[in-house]
């Protein structure tokens, strides 16, 4: 079991159901999914930046990346539809909590000038959402062999129903938030 879910059922679990007095602990608030997705829009002149794209962000996930195709053609960007825009991953159970583990304290602790996160980070219905300019900050990246630097975007969902749920459950979890 992954060193973050025990934390989960050992010490969230028991204070989420005091702070909120939930009935059952199936109404604590969970994580559900991390979806990591890397907008490439280069691609549309440079396909071998989607390649690299997709070869980065599955050393960083450990599992692989699927392409992301545009949904409808914007004639102002040169982009039709159909055409590969970024790639996308996925990540639930075991690899989330060890991704998500990853990123609590190795990932974010590299960010340039970090001083911790919003907590304006979240959608309203206790989903948080985080952009990354660098994805070097995750060690398993090689900083030789990056041809162009990518952002990332990490979207955390959670069964919280408000913001202040999913607040209390990620910063217990571990990510740094500011004070």
């Amino acid at each position: 079991m992954s060193r973050l879910k025990k934390k989960y059922h050992s010490e969230v679990v028991p204070s989420m159901m005091k702070e909120f007095s939930y009935e059952s602990i199936m109404a604590v608030p969970r994580i559900q999914k991390v979806v990591l997705n890397m907008g490439l829009g280069e691609a549309i002149q440079n396909i071998k930046t989607l390649d690299s794209g997709v070869e980065e962000l599955t050393l960083i996930a450990g599992q692989k990346a699927v392409v992301t195709k545009a949904r409808k053609s914007i004639a102002g960007f040169k982009l039709r539809q159909g055409m590969p825009i970024g790639c996308m991953v996925t990540l639930r159970s075991e690899k989330m909590f060890d991704f998500l583990d990853k990123l609590f304290n190795a990932g974010l602790a590299r960010v340039r000038d970090f001083r911790g996160l919003s907590d304006k980070v979240f959608d309203g219905r206790g989903n948080c959402s985080i952009g990354i300019k660098e994805f070097i900050v995750f060690t398993e990246i090689d900083y030789d062999k990056i041809d162009k630097m990518k952002g990332l975007n990490i979207s955390i969902v959670t069964t919280a129903k408000t913001d202040a749920e999913g607040l209390y459950l990620l910063k217990h979890l571990g990510m740094p938030f500011r004070n």
